[in-house]
């Protein structure tokens, strides 16, 4: 069949023999040999004959379909030049395929096409054996039995040395020496039983043992016998555990480090006879010798196993301060121990991105610092969150410069308000804790606006409500505004009276145009109906605040009216500039129209009522004449813009 027009043709490969006939398929005539892509880098080509014209690997508009109704796959149509196959056809009957077989007309015509994808196919996920599988597995009985072991002996040395202490068997240095050598032999021996491979199961069981009995020897020669000053016995844990976690981490046993953790922390209640101050510092201990060895080689459970136990022994400690005469010790243990946590958990994060155990770390680890503050007097619960806030807010800054996940730099972040919110509360009382708070919501909104950050709008939110019910309980009470007080108001009442009705005017508004701004909500449909409840509380704060400046002027009933009659004139003189701010925008006309009507209604059903003598006319005159004035002015300006 002679070629096709604009079909290029492939060179002639003399040397390359003609193939047998496969049996099934239709004589062909010898063609020129074709060569045939590689499916993988790295295999060669092989060249093959066809009958008919030879298809190019890149055809153009006027190509022929290949004879006999033959199909080409869907491979060689959508491949790129990064695909195994690109450009080939489907192997047809009596050809070599792409991988050199050659396969049959019937095989050929059943089997479906090949898939394309980018680089080499993924393998298939093996399924996660289930825990009876693992009991299946050869030497799973082995090191159940050897660790199981290791933690009965742990406990036969635990309860031999209560009993020697109940009974008076030997004395307390031969009881701390017996059981110091005791776990020294019990590592020396797993050491030795390392060496063989076979044997390294019970070498580990061994050394998690000693390890851990060696640890318990130095709780009870500082705990009981003060055989050691605390610092000493302290450093000295700090070394045992250290050598016992590098040990682990050379053999590269997480189990073993696990083992030697969860023993101790559980142990050393029992040897210390109680939840004392001490053994949370031996816990503490515990959990720095870990660290090192927890970066390097990446263990979550290790993790988890250091850093819960100091934790669980904070709660308990804060139950039993009240009682035992250490409620400032404590409360300082409860900080140390979150400000470790949370150190400890910024560098697991920065050192492991893509693991969530570090973000669970730091969402209990702010908790004994918070929870501590009861045990303290005014001062102290007030610094102690604090401090705890702003180790939170450098971890939330660290994160806006470095690699920290962004969900661990926001949880801190809201860990760090709620910090905030409780030393705001505990510092301040009466009408400075509302101004504190709404001074604390409007420093967060102004910092989600310049970082164009919208999470930090929900706890400029929370200090916002906060503020707002302290505000309505406390300095801007509905009856301060509706009525004079018998007794006249001090100047300290009407300051914070102004001061609050001012933050409230201020933070409504700002925090309602954050929200747009910042596209928390960007429907337009949405931002009539958002202004509204902010509208109605910046004119509560506005009148609160001009009212203040009445009290002020004069605290009796006079200072009353003349700071209504401020209000009046106030949101008249607001009503004009907004309705000439609305000339060409509908928002602010809307508002501006509104506040007339808002005006109107206070005229009638408060000043009417309330104002008597010379204060009712003022304020019925001035309002009439601003509005007047508006009025007429407004129109003047409309028909301008009409003519032009």
């Amino acid at each position: 069949m002679p070629a096709q027009p604009g079909t290029p043709s492939a060179p002639r490969t003399p040397s390359s023999p003609a193939l047998p006939a496969v049996p099934g398929t239709p004589p062909t005539s010898a063609g020129p040999a074709v060569p045939v892509a590689s499916p993988e880098p790295g295999l060669p080509r092989s060249t093959s004959p066809r009958s008919g014209p030879t298809p190019s690997t890149a055809q153009g508009p006027t190509s022929a379909p290949p004879a006999g109704g033959e199909r080409q796959s869907t491979a060689a149509t959508h491949a790129g030049p990064h695909h195994p196959g690109a450009g080939q056809p489907y192997p047809q009957p009596g050809f070599p395929g792409p991988y050199g077989g050659y396969p049959g007309a019937h095989a050929a015509s059943h089997q479906p096409p090949r898939p394309f994808w980018s680089g080499q196919p993924a393998r298939p996920t093996e399924p996660t054996p289930t825990i009876w599988e693992r009991l299946s597995r050869d030497g799973a009985g082995s090191r159940i039995l050897a660790w199981a072991g290791g933690a009965v002996t742990l406990a036969g040395v635990v309860l031999l040395l209560i009993l020697a202490i109940q009974r008076g068997y030997l004395g307390p240095l031969p009881r701390v020496l017996l059981g110091a050598g005791l776990g020294l032999v019990l590592t020396g021996i797993g050491t030795w039983l390392h060496r063989t491979p076979t044997a390294r199961t019970g070498a580990y069981a061994l050394a998690a043992t000693g390890i851990a009995v060696v640890y318990l020897a130095v709780v009870a020669a500082t705990t009981l016998y003060h055989f050691l000053p605390a610092w000493g016995g302290l450093a000295t844990g700090l070394v045992v555990t250290a050598a016992g976690i590098a040990l682990a981490g050379w053999w590269d046993s997480q189990l073993l480090a696990v083992f030697v953790v969860v023993c101790c922390a559980v142990s050393a209640p029992v040897i210390a006879e109680g939840f004392g101050t001490l053994l949370l510092c031996f816990l503490l201990v515990l959990q720095l010798g870990t660290t090192p060895v927890q970066l390097a080689r990446k263990w979550n459970g290790l993790l988890l196993a250091a850093a819960v136990p100091p934790v669980i022994v904070c709660f308990v400690r804060i139950g039993l301060a009240v009682h035992d005469g250490h409620p400032t010790t404590t409360a300082v243990l409860a900080g140390v121990t979150s400000g470790i946590t949370v150190v400890l958990a910024t560098a697991t994060a920065l050192r492991r991105p893509d693991d969530e155990y570090p973000l669970v770390v730091l969402l209990v680890a702010a908790i004994p610092g918070l929870l501590a503050a009861v045990l303290l007097p005014r001062l102290g619960a007030t610094i102690l969150p604090a401090a705890v806030g702003v180790l939170l807010l450098g971890v939330w800054v660290l994160g806006r410069v470095s690699p920290l996940p962004g969900t661990f730099a926001l949880a801190a972040g809201g860990i760090a308000s709620l910090a905030f919110l409780q030393a705001t509360a505990t510092g301040f009382d009466g009408d400075a804790r509302a101004i504190a708070f709404l001074a604390e919501a409007l420093i967060l909104t102004a910092v989600a606006v310049r970082l164009r950050l919208g999470a930090a709008l929900l706890p400029a939110g929370l200090f916002a409500l906060v503020g707002f019910v302290l505000g309505l309980t406390f300095a801007a009470r509905p009856d301060l505004l509706a009525r004079p007080m018998p007794g006249g108001t001090d100047v300290a009442a009407a300051v914070s009276l102004g001061l609050t009705g001012a933050l409230f005017a201020a933070v409504a508004i700002t925090l309602c145009w954050a929200v747009f701004r910042l596209g928390v909500l960007s429907d337009e449909t949405t931002a009539p109906h958002g202004w509204v409840p902010a509208g109605l509380v910046a004119l509560y704060g506005s009148t609160a605040a001009l009212l203040a400046v009445g009290l002020l002027v004069s605290p009796g009933r006079d200072g009353f009216l003349l700071g209504h009659v401020l209000v009046t004139v106030s949101w008249t003189v607001a009503a004009l500039a907004l309705l000439l701010r609305g000339i060409d925008s509908v928002p602010p006309r809307v508002a501006g129209l509104s506040l007339v009507v808002a005006a109107l209604a206070k005229l009638v059903l408060f000043d009417l009522s309330s104002l008597d003598g010379m204060a009712r006319v003022v304020a019925f005159l001035v309002a009439g004449l601003v509005l007047l004035g508006a009025g007429a002015r407004y129109a003047r300006l409309v028909a301008a813009r009409t003519r032009s």
